[in-house]
């Protein structure tokens, strides 16, 4: 009873902290190069240590690349065996591993840094529903290990141990005014707090499956990324930063100088430059010097 009256005080705290988000004035980046050759990108991670993931889903295949762009590693092809994909629609990397969401074999494939097969979760065919996943949206991975699996065939998150075992899952429609419609994304800040984004709306729970807060946008939310708890949020044609880590989560809208249009697929902030993925490339924005 104490405890479900502490985590309710947290929530409401939290509530109170989050409630005064806005959006300041636009910060600049120029852009300075663009890397990487794909047929149809749908998402891409960089890792602490600097490599670049990228889901093609134009190949049905993951390739690893540096800064300076150099291919390093790929894997893939359509199928439904290890290291085959069938629509690779999101990529998640930790020191260690890369997950990949191979969203029509309803599953997530795990490789080491190099691309090397390591396992597989799948549970469509789980006896227990609540365990079940279909057509996998995404998936990131706690600091603890806990592996948070998209599920848009139920509208929901599950919550997966160390182990892939089963723990819970949250937004689906018993969740009240927290219920998923259309989740297309999934990102965690370091202490936990999941981020989904569902239509116009971003959602944000704890590790419990407890919803804190849903910030509404404008315009439809494309892709959610965090890295060392920058979060970059990006619309069709804009792109917002926020720092995961504050108690007041401040958007700002950052303008990106080029001369020519592009398409935004995702976007990451990496060493104080940003990365916009593209469906055929990533082009690089650094930031302009006073």
């Amino acid at each position: 009873m104490f405890m479900k009256k502490f985590l309710n005080l947290m929530k409401k705290l939290f509530l109170i902290f989050n409630l005064f988000i806005c959006v300041s004035f636009p910060q600049k980046f120029f852009f300075s190069e663009s890397i990487g050759n794909f047929e149809n990108a749908s998402s891409f991670y960089i890792s602490s240590d600097g490599f670049i993931y990228i889901t093609d889903k134009g190949k049905d295949e993951v390739v690893q690349l540096d800064t300076l762009g150099n291919l390093l590693e790929n894997v893939g092809g359509f199928g439904w065996n290890q290291s085959q994909f069938d629509e690779p629609v999101d990529v998640f990397a930790d020191p260690l591993s890369v997950y990949i969401t191979d969203k029509n074999n309803h599953r997530i494939q795990r490789f080491d840094r190099k691309l090397n097969f390591i396992s597989q979760l799948y549970s469509r065919e789980n006896e227990n529903l609540n365990e079940r996943f279909g057509y996998p949206n995404g998936c990131v991975v706690s600091n603890q290990g806990d592996l948070y699996v998209l599920d848009s065939e139920n509208s929901r998150v599950i919550k997966f141990n160390l182990f892939g075992n089963y723990q819970l899952h949250f937004g689906g429609i018993d969740a009240g005014e927290f219920s998923l419609q259309s989740p297309k994304a999934i990102s965690i800040s370091s202490n936990g707090i999941v981020f989904v984004a569902d239509n116009k709306i971003l959602f944000a729970f704890d590790q419990f499956g407890n919803g804190l807060i849903k910030l509404k946008f404008d315009e439809e939310i494309n892709s959610i990324e965090i890295i060392f708890d920058r979060m970059i949020l990006t619309t069709k044609d804009k792109i917002f930063l926020a720092d995961t880590y504050q108690e007041k989560i401040e958007f700002r809208k950052l303008e990106l100088v080029s001369e020519t249009h592009f398409k935004i697929v995702s976007a990451l902030l990496f060493n104080e430059k940003i990365y916009v993925l593209t469906p055929t490339n990533i082009l690089v924005f650094s930031p302009v010097t006073e």
